[in-house]
């Protein structure tokens, strides 16, 4: 029996995707997707930077659906797939400056602009309701 890399890797990526778009978070798969939502939206934004990697299940994606039952939470919620959906993460990547490419990483927009920003190094290291209350406040902060 023979598996294409492909098939295979579509299989084991995908419980990781529903991850997150099963918390209402919209997948962002092309650059012209990340262009149509990320430019000029309108309220506050948040785009997970979603990996394979361990802290990415063990940290990142436990510590963002924490942070989604905040009280007060972005009006769009988006993911993009470092490692597979290469291009539309490095467009929206160009939305995270001056911060250089981190996979995972978890990013805040206000009308558009960049205002909180998570890199992998604030990821690895903390548990993930750490990282939910660091998402928390910043989303108290901006999502009035």
């Amino acid at each position: 029996m023979s598996m294409s890399f492909d098939r295979y890797m579509k299989d084991m990526i995908q419980p990781m995707r529903d991850e997150l778009t099963s918390l209402g978070i919209k997948e962002l798969r092309t650059p012209e997707e990340v262009e149509t939502h990320l430019l000029d939206a309108p309220g506050t934004t948040l785009v997970v930077v979603n990996s394979v990697c361990g802290c990415a299940a063990g940290q990142c994606r436990p510590g963002v659906s924490l942070a989604l039952q905040n009280d007060l939470v972005p009006d769009n919620l988006f993911t993009v797939f470092a490692g597979q959906d290469k291009e539309a993460t490095a467009k929206a990547r160009e939305y995270f400056a001056p911060y250089p490419p981190s996979s995972p990483s978890i990013a805040v927009l206000k009308d558009g602009e960049l205002v909180h920003f998570i890199e992998r190094h604030q990821i690895e290291d903390r548990s993930a309701q750490e990282i939910a209350e660091d998402l928390a406040e910043a989303f108290d902060r901006v999502c009035r």
